[in-house]
């Protein structure tokens, strides 16, 4: 398409999850309680473990960043949704569209490096419990996460750029309730092949290799599990396990069930999925290990109690 024919785009309309008023009501509503139990849930884990000492392990220092990660992950997209509701709008700038999409990049992958260092933590925990405090040091724990962030960043960055680079054309619309970056990039009446080649292949390798840590550290942790199948060995596994694997395969299902699914067009299931992936995952989190863990249960309680007496005359 020739230039004099392209128009400059500086702005996105998105159609939502409904274009009936009433069900439009209904979403509003329910996207604003799943943000404000999202926003709630997390902040009471992450103060529940910055405030009790009992708690200053690499496992809960790890679970207070994935808590903050998806505290900012659900001021991505929900928020928009909601003014954009109360304004009776289904407007995005295009800048504001850019950033939605590159801090959706940046904490949505953040959140599985932090996923594959929690797995490698649990695989040092029952693999190699005597090396344990010697490899899981303060020090290490937070390099770990400092270089996720990083990654993620630069990775975000990159696609942002990268998107940054396209013309779009008269067609602004976008049948979704946030700047996904697939559909974004189907509106381009650019030459995408290159940009298509340099999101496929890097985009890949920072997917594939969390993903990868995972199941190499569990596979570890199973074959331990085996070879000692003592009751007490399996009941910590299960305890230490189980809320982790939990939250892995709810994130890494619904983003398998938009991204790694052929579609020509946005369908009933990639809408499942992107709630299930932006919405649903940051808020059940802090429940999922909250609810399966005694000590992060007595720690929220011991919080509460002690706001509550704090606030009595």
């Amino acid at each position: 398409m020739d230039r004099e024919n392209q128009t400059i785009i500086s702005e996105f309309l998105l159609l939502g999850l409904s274009s009936q008023p009433e069900r439009q009501r209904l979403l509003f509503w329910l996207f604003l309680c799943v943000y404000l139990i999202t926003v709630i849930g997390n902040l009471l884990i992450i103060l529940a473990i910055g405030l009790d000492a009992r708690l200053h392990s690499p496992m809960y220092f790890f679970l207070a960043n994935l808590s903050f990660v998806d505290l900012c992950f659900s001021q991505v997209t929900i928020p928009k949704m909601l003014v954009n509701h109360i304004m009776r709008s289904n407007s995005i700038s295009y800048v504001e569209c850019m950033m939605q999409i590159y801090f959706f990049i940046a904490l949505g992958n953040m959140d599985g490096f932090l996923l594959a260092v929690m797995a490698y933590d649990r695989y040092m925990a029952i693999c190699r419990p005597l090396h344990y405090t010697t490899v899981m040091d303060p020090g290490i724990c937070i390099l770990l996460v400092a270089i996720s962030w990083v990654i993620t960043n630069l990775h975000g960055l990159l696609h942002t750029l990268l998107m940054a680079q396209l013309s779009f054309c008269a067609d602004n619309t976008i049948n979704h309730f946030y700047c996904d970056p697939y559909p974004v990039r189907k509106l381009s009446c650019s030459d995408t092949f290159i940009s298509d080649l340099i999101v496929f292949t890097e985009g890949g390798v920072v997917f594939i290799t969390p993903f990868t840590g995972i199941a190499i550290s569990y596979v570890f942790i199973f074959s331990n599990v085996i070879k000692n199948p003592s009751t007490q060995g399996i009941q910590k596994a299960l305890s230490t396990c189980g809320s982790h694997l939990t939250v892995v395969s709810l994130f890494y299902g619904a983003i398998m069930g938009v991204y790694l699914r052929p579609s020509s067009s946005y369908t009933a299931v990639d809408t499942v999925a992107s709630v299930i992936f932006t919405v649903v995952t940051p808020m059940l989190n802090p429940f999922i290990y909250s609810l399966r863990n005694q000590d992060m249960k007595l720690a929220l309680r011991r919080l509460i109690l002690t706001k509550a007496i704090l606030q009595m005359p």
